[in-house]
């Protein structure tokens, strides 16, 4: 993703916001991010920790994104008392849609980038 710039997540968000998908705040998207893209167990306290953020604003987040079916809470069946934060099929769903739009974006950016070379070496 390196090559996508700003103009290029611009209109992947607009994409996003078209396709009728709920809007996530950024705490939201960084939350269901590090719960797909990092190794578990996750907790609330671990995400708290890992997003430099308080337990309540992972809590708020996560009532959110559970509410959606993007993440859902699952009792440790080794120590009751631990609740971890696990992914659902839904939430892979929207992250596989959202990461169309920005590779989208992308292909679009690396194909104009070689049109460009291509009309600079013309000349």
């Amino acid at each position: 993703m390196g090559t996508l710039s700003l103009a290029g997540w611009n209109r992947a968000l607009t994409q996003y916001v078209r396709s009728g998908a709920p809007d996530l705040t950024n705490r939201q998207m960084a939350l269901l991010l590090t719960v797909y893209l990092t190794p578990g167990p996750h907790t609330v306290r671990g995400l708290a920790r890992k997003l430099d953020v308080s337990k309540p604003v992972v809590t708020r987040a996560l009532n959110t994104l559970g509410t959606l079916g993007y993440l859902k809470r699952e009792r440790d069946q080794d120590d009751r008392r631990n609740i971890f934060i696990v992914q659902t099929q839904d939430g892979a769903k929207f992250l596989e849609k959202f990461e169309a739009y920005l590779g989208q974006q992308e292909n679009g950016a690396v194909k104009q980038r070689s049109e460009e070379r291509v009309f600079i070496a013309a000349e």
